[in-house]
């Protein structure tokens, strides 16, 4: 775990809005998943900025209880072309604690990861929590994400 302060930044994806209520959002993001992978939509995302897969966190009407959106795609340099079916957000960048993991998704790396922030005292912003899928390691068995908590400034 550490500081890094991230820039402004583009995504252009596919999202759904979900609640970790009643557990939705493990059967609303692998279905986000299974359409951005199995449709192949990766390819027809224009001015893609750099080969990582990343999943924001956004739009929360609360903490992490209440509703929120995730988009899930690529990061852009523009948000001129949108292709149709996907939308494209701008997000302002700033303070964020990071947390550096490796290891099997399908064991719940990522999943596991959340339940711990959840619990831990982080003055979060609720504005953009992102998840970077390290695209040198696209193993699900064997891969390495970062996440990154928006914080109050």
């Amino acid at each position: 775990m550490s500081t890094t302060n991230i820039s402004s930044f583009n995504v252009i994806g596919i999202s759904v809005r979900t609640t970790n209520k009643n557990g939705q959002a493990g059967i609303d993001i692998p279905v986000l998943w299974g359409k951005l992978i199995g449709e192949n939509l990766i390819p027809t995302i224009p001015n893609v900025a750099d080969a990582n897969i990343h999943c924001v966190y956004t739009d929360y009407e609360g903490d992490h209880t209440k509703p929120y959106t995730v988009l899930l795609g690529m990061k852009v340099s523009s948000l001129e072309k949108i292709p149709e079916g996907m939308i494209g957000m701008s997000f302002a960048g700033g303070e964020y604690k990071s947390y550096n993991l490796e290891g099997n998704l399908e064991q719940g790396l990522v999943y596991n990861a959340w339940l711990k922030i959840w619990e831990e005292p982080i003055k979060r912003a609720y504005t953009a929590d992102i998840e970077v899928y390290d695209a040198s390691k696209p193993d699900p068995k064997n891969t390495a994400v970062d996440i990154h908590i928006a914080l109050k400034s």
